[in-house]
C-alpha cells in the first residue's frame, strides 16, 4: 500500500469514529491526558490547516491564535472536524506531497515523507484516543499499523523530547500493534 493510500484509510477510520461521537461526550477525557474530547477537537481544528499546508507546501496560518480559542459553538463541530480530515487526506493523497521539504506552522523545513509519516500517525493516534474517550473500537488495515508503529519507534524519543509524547509505556512485544503504537506516545492501552 502506498503511502498516499495510508493516509486515506487512517482518515477513512477517523471518519467513522467522528461519525459516532455524540455532544454531550465533548466533556469525556481522553487517553491523552491534557486533552477531554472537546480540547482534542479543538488541537485537530487549530493544526489541521497547517498539517495540510504541509502536504500542498504551502505556509498556511492556523485558525485561531492557540486552540483554546477554537470556538466549536461556533458552528457544527463535527462537519469542521470531517472537513479537516478529508481535507488533510487529499493534501497528503499525492505522491508530490511525499516529497522534497515542507513545513508546519514554522519556516524551519523538513522533509516531506517525514512530516507525512507524522501526519498519518497522528490521524491514528488521535483517532484512537477519540475512540477510547466515546467508548467506540476502531479498526486499521495492518500495513498502516506497521508504517505507524515503524515511524513512532524511530521517532517518538525525539518527540518526548519536544514535550509532545509522555514516557513510554511497557507494551508486551505481543500485544495488538495498536497497543504498541499508543504504548511508545506514552498512552496507556
Amino acid at each position: 500500500m502506498s503511502r498516499e493510500q495510508m493516509i486515506d484509510q487512517a482518515v477513512t477510520t477517523a471518519l467513522e469514529v467522528v461519525e459516532n461521537i455524540k455532544p454531550d461526550q465533548l466533556d469525556a477525557p481522553t487517553p491523552c491526558a491534557e486533552f477531554d474530547v472537546r480540547k482534542l477537537v479543538n488541537h485537530l481544528l487549530f493544526w489541521g490547516p497547517s498539517l495540510a499546508g504541509a502536504g500542498r507546501k504551502q505556509q498556511v496560518a492556523p485558525v485561531a491564535e492557540s486552540e483554546s480559542e477554537v470556538d466549536l459553538a461556533a458552528g457544527d463541530w463535527a462537519a469542521d472536524l470531517t472537513a479537516y480530515f478529508r481535507t488533510v487526506a487529499s493534501a497528503w493523497g499525492e505522491p508530490s506531497s511525499w516529497t522534497g521539504m515542507t513545513s508546519v506552522g514554522s519556516p524551519e523545513e523538513m522533509p516531506a515523507e517525514v512530516i507525512g509519516a507524522m501526519v498519518v500517525s497522528e490521524v491514528v493516534v488521535h483517532t484512537w484516543d477519540l475512540a477510547r474517550a466515546t467508548g467506540q473500537t476502531p479498526t486499521w488495515d495492518a500495513g498502516l499499523l506497521a508504517f505507524v508503529h515503524t515511524d513512532l519507534a524511530a521517532t517518538a524519543p525525539m518527540g518526548r523530547d519536544m514535550g509532545l509524547y509522555g514516557p513510554e509505556v511497557p507494551v508486551p512485544a505481543d500485544a495488538p500493534l495498536v497497543d504498541r503504537i499508543v504504548g511508545l506516545t506514552g498512552r496507556t492501552p
